[in-house]
């Protein structure tokens, strides 16, 4: 099973979050400015990664390439994922429930406070495996 874990990271937190989840997955890590939605094709399963924005929304960069992702993933599974530095997770919760809303099989997310603590790990080790 091929696995792409996405992801855009301003301060390496969410990227070392997807170093983990890749790990756990046996999966690639690709940062979101070498991924399109015509590479959805060749996976299995996703990950996709962004850290909370401003007032708790995704990165526009990254968005764009979401919203072009997400109507090529079909029923593949995919875990959501990506840390935080202010606020309560509140961007993680709009952005499943959004993904949910169009039809995204969304089986895990996962977020840290700032860098990945040991529970963060666990939690990325635990999405992984719904991955497989």
């Amino acid at each position: 099973m091929s696995v792409a874990v996405v992801y855009w990271s301003q301060t390496g937190n969410t990227e070392a979050m997807a170093n983990i989840l890749a790990e756990a997955a046996s999966g690639e890590a690709i940062s979101w400015e070498d991924f399109s939605a015509d590479k959805c094709a060749d996976y299995d399963a996703f990950a996709f990664g962004c850290p909370a924005m401003g007032a708790e929304e995704l990165d526009p960069d990254f968005e764009e390439l979401w919203d072009a992702c997400k109507g090529e993933l079909g029923d593949k599974p995919v875990v959501l994922f990506g840390s935080y530095d202010w606020g309560t997770g509140e961007w993680m919760d709009s952005w499943k429930d959004a993904a949910e809303g169009d039809g995204v099989n969304v089986v895990e997310t996962v977020i840290a406070n700032l860098e990945p603590d040991d529970e963060a790990e666990e939690a990325l080790k635990a999405a992984a495996a719904k991955l497989a």
